[in-house]
């Protein structure tokens, strides 16, 4: 495993100060690219929230001086008070717009960024790592957080500049309370920063507590297990799980909550301190006269501002902190090498002599027993290949392979000769088509789940038809309520919509099937077609006619089929037996009965299955 791998699947390891600063960089380099006139005045708009309170405070102590003494006009003053207090008024508001349209702006682009780097991963394997998928996750809370850490930055900025302004202040009339604000902030930032840390940890241990009480709550609401939580009366079980990660994750977050509440009730009462320890001086000075009533009133405030400026800098550093490490999640997962390498210059070329696979050996962790062990097998362009096997003997992964979603641990698999290694995966998938066992059904209309099997189909009215007359669905389609512009989904509706038969339709097991076929077939003219069970929802009628269909487009193409149905795979010019991760048997259908091995011993049970007894 790669360096950048090792980053982006590893487990708990802390940030180190590098990281960091790598992911500050980044975050304020996106926000800058992406809305820089707002982050300009969101960054102007501190600078005069900074300058606001101290201000005011300076012009309060003339004013009270003045008035106390009788001398010069307070009409100035006040006039400076009063515009310095709308400012006052009018920046919060001001600063909020600014960093919700900057939020808005740089969430976007980071959110876009980050789906696109995620799908520069080749393969499989990050996505089947539930690691890289909890990463994924505070990855995408990370995007969000963009303005969030422009806002820490402007506040710490705030922080820095109220304080230096207090300071000054406070330094004129007490050297000594100075140094005892000061100080008494020290145990306040560690403290924080300590806090913040412990809860990125926390929230990156309760990411995989969280993911699993999503997958119970979405088996409890969603329709496809329904049917079998009510007939198998599940529910309180599956319930009862949920709730039992609900309360895992609440207790470590209580936790977190009332330790947060213990150090920063002990820091208020230590800030809290050393204002009426300061207040007390104050008033014992004026006493003596060393002080005049403008002072002690320029003290109170400047005191109160170096604590309010204090708070706003560790809690503005404390919560930079957390949200780097937040974004840290994110800027691992953009920067990620991809799990597969690949070549980005090149085509795939026209298949003209077919596939072959050398020796292929697999598995997919070093951890796990080998699925595949030393496959040959040939596949002849223009030829029909069936690949027949018992549940988990690697039929599956050998069509990953084929598509590149892996690599073999050992061999080759070329395409024309070249190494599929050598090709850009793009360019080898745009030669491919496929139906999935495992299909996709989209919740969006009938003419985009064909047309998602080649985007250009989508402005092709006729070629999508096509398709699903081919596959034996376009009757179905086109009787539905708005035609193959019907929405084949019911999630995006509420109650009062369900009435309404146009506002979605949910289609058969056995129509989603052809519908998947159809989205194989609009892309014609692909070099391999893989047929994974292409009928496995279909009852017996609609499978013969499904088969008799693809038989027909088999004709003369290249083709992969697998079915554990062996009458529909007879006709193949070759069938491969996989067995114990090997081709065991390889030859057309009366040749392998003739040979009695275990492709007949499989086709004759299946038979006897249909014949009467005697």
């Amino acid at each position: 495993m790669s360096g950048g791998q090792a980053d982006v699947a590893g487990a708990r390891s802390p940030v180190g100060l590098r990281e960091l600063v790598s992911a500050a960089v980044e975050a304020v380099s996106l926000t800058w690219r992406s809305a820089s006139g707002g982050v300009t005045g969101y960054v102007f708009v501190t600078l005069a929230g900074a300058a606001a309170p101290i201000v005011t405070a300076w012009l309060t102590k003339s004013v009270i001086d003045r008035l106390a003494t009788s001398e010069g006009t307070v009409a100035g003053l006040a006039l400076g008070l009063a515009a310095a207090g709308l400012s006052a008024a009018a920046l919060p508001g001001t600063s909020r717009y600014l960093r919700a349209q900057t939020g808005r702006r740089a969430g976007a682009v980071a959110t876009d960024r980050l789906f696109a780097e995620a799908e520069r991963q080749v393969g499989l394997r990050r996505f089947e790592d539930p690691v890289f998928l909890d990463r994924l996750r505070l990855a995408q809370e990370g995007a969000g957080t963009t303005a969030d850490l422009v806002s820490g930055l402007c506040g710490s900025l705030h922080g820095i500049l109220s304080l230096i302004g207090f300071v000054g202040s406070l330094l004129i009339l007490s050297p000594v309370m100075t140094a005892l604000v000061l100080l008494a902030a020290i145990p306040a930032l560690v403290a924080e920063l300590l806090l913040s840390r412990r809860r990125a940890a926390m929230q990156w241990d309760t990411e995989r507590i969280h993911r699993r009480e999503f997958f119970y709550s979405r088996l409890l609401t969603g329709v496809q297990a329904a049917v079998e939580i009510r007939l198998f009366g599940i529910g309180a079980f599956l319930r009862a799980r949920m709730m039992t990660e609900r309360r895992e994750a609440d207790a470590a977050e209580s936790r977190m909550d009332r330790r947060e509440l213990l150090t920063q009730g002990g820091l208020t009462v230590l800030s809290a301190a050393v204002a009426g320890a300061g207040l007390w001086w104050a008033i014992m000075a004026a006493r003596q006269g060393s002080l005049s009533v403008g002072d002690v009133a320029m003290f109170v405030a400047a005191v109160g501002g170096v604590q309010a400026a204090l708070d706003t800098l560790v809690s503005s550093i404390a919560s930079f902190h957390q949200q780097l490490l937040t974004f840290s999640h994110y800027v691992a997962v953009i920067r990620a090498e991809p799990d597969l390498p690949s070549v980005s210059q090149g085509t795939a070329p026209v298949l003209r002599r077919g596939l072959e696979l050398r020796d292929v050996w697999f598995r997919y962790d070093d951890d796990h027993p080998w699925v595949l062990r030393g496959v040959d097998l040939a596949i002849p362009h223009g030829r029909s290949v069936a690949l027949v096997g018992l549940n988990g003997a690697g039929k599956s992964t050998l069509i990953k392979l084929l598509c590149r979603m892996y690599d073999p641990t050992r061999g080759q698999i070329l395409w024309d000769g070249v190494d599929l290694r050598d090709i850009p995966p793009p360019s080898l998938r745009e030669r491919i088509s496929a139906v999935f066992q495992d299909h996709m059904n989209f919740d969006m209309s009938a003419a985009e789940n064909i047309g998602l099997g080649d985007l250009s189909a989508l402005d092709e009215p006729a070629r999508i038809r096509d398709a699903a007359a081919r596959a034996g669905v376009h009757d179905t389609l086109s009787g539905l309520p708005r035609g193959y512009d019907t929405l084949l989904t019911r999630m995006f509706f509420s109650e009062a919509d369900k009435g309404d038969p146009e506002t979605g339709v949910v289609l058969s097991g056995g129509q989603w099937q052809r519908l998947a076929l159809a989205r194989a077939l609009v892309r014609d003219g692909r070099d391999l077609m893989i047929l994974d069970e292409p009928s496995s929802g279909l009852d017996p009628e609609a499978e013969h006619e499904v088969h008799t269909r693809i038989r027909e487009y088999r004709q003369g193409r290249t083709s992969l089929l697998i079915s554990h149905r062996l009458s529909a795979v007879r006709d193949a010019d070759l069938i491969a037996v996989l067995h114990d991760g090997r081709i065991a048997e390889l030859g057309p259908h009366e040749a392998l009965l003739s040979a009695n091995g275990h492709y007949a011993r499989l086709f004759r049970l299946q038979a006897a299955g249909y014949q009467e007894a005697r």
